[in-house]
């Protein structure tokens, strides 16, 4: 068996980064959290972290153990908070994207409530600079955000493919003298993207269409009233991609992450590991 509070305090100086701080975390001091995890190690039989000076990462058996000892512990935190609460197991206040939400995630929500019925599941779709104020003021216990690549923070992360996209029936010309753009209104990661790539190509650009609703932005482009940047999963039948030969160069890399509060409940670690599951998955369909 293994000890859950050996978990917790390896858990704690992975996701800190070292034993002192760790030992803020749980309440012991540096030299107790090391012999909690040598005691881990002898257990398992095998190193859990590279040490180089201050800082710690975790080895190969270690990232495999990590998301057993997550699980481990948001059970254990389940099981505590069912038992004080009976009949109730509280709320779990999720942020996605839209486009996660008109394309993948509500069946896998629906079924995750159904399997929880005294947990009460509050979903939000907005654009991530929203749904990150929101979780920095406590309004949402975890979110999916779109981001800059190499972002430090959350639970996990996924690189996130996005294009150019203009209408396929009704193409913006390729000389044209300002680039007409469609995209959320000002905040958001792709528009910002778009305006930074034309102007570093030397082009000028106009907003054509603003939208703050996914569906509508994908409309203007069909439509052939400029064009956009879309996620991969959000290119419908009737969009084109562009490319450099099109004059459009590529978009920095952006990513997908998975972020809680930090006293994010038991209920809600477990919804946030049934996400990190699921995009595991659908990031090794599209490799």
């Amino acid at each position: 068996m293994l000890d859950l509070e050996l978990l917790r305090s390896f858990v704690s100086v992975v996701d800190a980064g070292g034993f002192t701080r760790a030992g803020e975390r749980v309440h012991r001091t540096q030299s107790t959290v090391s012999q909690q995890i040598k005691r881990l190690e002898d257990d398992v039989g095998q190193p859990l972290l590279h040490r180089a000076g201050k800082a710690v990462t975790p080895t190969e058996a270690g990232e495999r153990l990590l998301s057993y000892a997550r699980r481990l512990l948001a059970l254990a935190e389940e099981a505590r908070d069912v038992m004080a609460r009976p009949g109730s197991e509280g709320a779990v206040r999720l942020g996605i994207p839209e486009d996660f939400a008109a394309y993948r995630l509500t069946k896998l929500l629906a079924a995750f409530s159904r399997a929880q019925p005294a947990l009460r599941l509050d979903v939000r779709a907005d654009q991530s600079i929203v749904l990150r104020r929101d979780l920095e003021r406590g309004e949402i216990d975890l979110a999916l955000l779109k981001r800059d690549a190499g972002e430090q923070g959350g639970i996990a992360r996924w690189p996130e493919r996005v294009h150019w996209v203009t209408s396929k029936a009704h193409p913006i010309a390729a000389d044209i003298s300002s680039v007409p753009l469609i995209g959320f209104p000002a905040g958001c990661l792709y528009r910002t993207r778009a305006i930074h790539a034309i102007e570093s190509a030397g082009r000028s650009w106009h907003m054509a269409y603003t939208s703050s609703s996914l569906a509508g932005i994908q409309a203007a482009v069909a439509a052939g009233l400029g064009v956009s940047i879309l996620s991969e999963m959000a290119i419908q039948a009737d969009h084109r991609t562009l490319t450099a030969r099109d004059g459009f160069a590529p978009i920095d890399k952006t990513e997908v992450a998975l972020v809680a509060s930090p006293d994010a409940s038991a209920s809600t670690l477990r919804l946030a590991d049934r996400l990190a599951r699921f995009c595991d998955t659908v990031q090794a369909k599209a490799a």
